[in-house]
């Protein structure tokens, strides 16, 4: 352990925290940011086009996810080698994270080429105009897919060394590029839908090539190593399940909201969509935790860490309060921007205080999620949140639907799966069971 690096542990303070995680924010919403202009500029050619954009933009966002898992495993793993020193050895998991990024989004370049077409149809309910224009814009954005899982591992990488400037940069500047060639390919070039793929494939190319150049300026081995490829394919997997757990919890509470009406389910998706928007502020406080424990623990330093852990909670339920307070003042008005339903704002009314109370546990759980995720304690991880799901979530919003609850009987369910995870997290937080030190877990 470097002297250097144990100063800059215990130098984690508030500020530095700050420092970490608003960069992060910069770079999460990027592309959200983005798709709402893909969106508002294929909205205008008409209700097939935008369909064909629904469709084959939620094939890209499965695709996005599992980029999230490739950077969330390398972030940890990289900020233990940093925090010990060895910020070669650091660097060299970004070189291995990226074979393993190119090597699936090659993948699936070219499987969506063979498959798009049908892929397209199956969400579409069959074939079609929609379908049809699905099926292309899917085969042309997909090219995209190496690029865009090389970004990935490249921020995993650069944040696990505490670098917050270049991931910016490497993000924001290839879509603001794309979101201003995007309508230019959309309408004087003539090329419409077709314009709006293109551009996604440029933006995420692009990225990916300046992350690969920000490795190859580390002047570090760019071999592939199959067993350290292998020990972060471990660390995906966990990471990969725990999503599905999420992934078939929402899906089912939505399932369920439908089966209550139109009414029902339409204002449980302006509830849910604005809980993942604030999940996704808070996910950039996450990735700063993974950075900073990741690095004390690299450096040996496990007393730091525990301390750095109890901050980061803090400043995750001060995050989350402040939530609370803006959703709960905008509870007369957030809904009237998604409908003109009186029906869906009367049963957005149902979910509100769910989700205004919320909030705060929130904060402190995906606080905790990035504290564990950078100790490289995602096995627990896996764990709780199957147990959660299983155990909480999903037979509690199946008893709201046999209960004919409501969309509050939804919504208590969503709380106690919180709950429940931030009742395991704050026993584990306590035990220090997860508070492993050394450069590799």
């Amino acid at each position: 352990m470097t002297q250097p690096a144990a100063t800059a542990v215990r130098a984690a303070t508030s500020r530095r925290i700050a420092a970490l995680a608003l960069p992060a924010l910069v770079v999460l919403a990027a592309e959200p940011l983005y798709v709402l202009v893909d969106t508002a500029v294929v909205g205008h050619l008409g209700r097939i086009p935008l369909a064909a954009l629904a469709i084959g933009g939620t094939v890209m966002t499965l695709i996005a996810w599992l980029g999230t898992v490739v950077a969330y495993g390398t972030t940890g793993r990289s900020a233990r080698r940093f925090g010990a020193g060895d910020r070669a050895s650091a660097v060299a998991e970004g070189v291995q994270a990226s074979w393993l990024a190119l090597g699936v989004g090659v993948l699936v370049a070219l499987g969506m080429q063979v498959g798009g077409g049908a892929l397209a149809r199956t969400l579409a309910g069959g074939g079609g105009e929609v379908a049809d224009a699905a099926g292309q814009w899917l085969r042309i954005a997909a090219l995209g897919a190496p690029g865009l899982l090389l970004a990935a591992a490249g921020n995993g990488w650069l944040r696990g060394v505490q670098d917050t400037r270049r991931p910016v940069v490497f993000v924001l500047g290839p879509n603001l590029l794309s979101a201003l060639l995007c309508p230019l390919l959309v309408y004087p070039a003539g090329l419409g839908l077709v314009g709006s793929a293109v551009a996604n494939a440029v933006a995420q190319t692009l990225s990916g090539v300046l992350f690969a150049a920000a490795l190859v300026a580390e002047r570090v081995s760019l071999r592939a190593r199959p067993r350290l490829i292998g020990q972060q394919l471990v660390l995906s997997r966990d990471l990969l399940i725990r999503g599905l757990a999420f992934q078939a919890s929402f899906l089912s509470a939505t399932a369920v909201a439908a089966r209550f009406g139109a009414a029902t389910v339409g204002a449980h998706q302006i509830a849910l969509q604005l809980w993942f928007f604030t999940a996704l502020l808070l996910d950039a406080l996450a990735i700063a935790a993974q950075s900073l424990i990741g690095a004390a623990l690299g450096a040996g330093d496990d007393a730091g860490a525990r301390a750095l852990a109890r901050r980061i909670g803090l400043f995750g339920a001060a995050c989350g309060a402040v939530f609370a307070v803006l959703i709960a003042a905008g509870a007369g008005v957030v809904p009237g921007w998604f409908s003109s339903d009186p029906q869906v704002h009367e049963q957005a009314m149902v979910a509100w205080p769910w989700f205004v109370a919320m909030q705060p546990l929130a904060g402190v759980v995906f606080a905790l999620d990035g504290v564990l995720i950078g100790a490289g304690d995602v096995r627990y991880l896996r764990n709780l949140t199957i147990v959660a799901a299983l155990g909480g979530f999903l037979p509690a919003i199946w008893l709201a639907y046999g209960l004919d609850l409501g969309l509050g009987g939804i919504w208590a369910g969503l709380t106690l799966f919180v709950v429940i995870r931030l009742a395991a997290l704050l026993l584990r937080l306590r035990s220090g069971g997860w508070a492993v030190v050394g450069a590799v877990r």
